[in-house]
């Protein structure tokens, strides 16, 4: 297979292939596996405790903000470590550092304001 669509015919041969096993392998669990419904298997269930009055529950807003501010850090982190590597390349010194302080500026700018407006208290 030469030639500039040839890359392409492989590529979409091997992903027919990938697709009709998986496919195949579905179609035989659902031919050999064995359907006994019933009223206990059927019911809805959260993390293995039977349900128990309505399905509405109200969450506190708190929740989400805790990990609002727990995916915040960890964007953080992820910056930190290829921020790390290039501090110690040459010529990239002084500038990453700045960059990295503005970042952490910013971040460190949206923790004092939501500190101010009181919602990092837990009560």
């Amino acid at each position: 297979m030469d030639g500039y669509y040839g890359s392409y015919v492989l590529v979409a041969a091997l992903l027919a292939l990938g697709v009709a096993i998986v496919a195949g392998a579905l179609f035989a669990n659902r031919l050999l596996r064995p359907s006994r419904p019933t009223p206990e298997k059927l019911t809805t269930y959260e993390c293995g405790v039977d349900p128990v009055g309505e399905g509405w529950a109200q969450s506190q807003v708190r929740y989400y903000v805790f990990t609002y501010l727990y995916v915040v850090f960890a964007v953080d982190a992820v910056f930190l470590f290829p921020w790390a590597t290039v501090f110690d390349a040459p010529g990239y010194g002084l500038t990453t550092l700045v960059e990295m302080f503005v970042f952490l500026g910013f971040i460190a700018l949206g923790i004092l304001y939501a500190w101010r407006k009181r919602v990092l208290t837990w009560t």
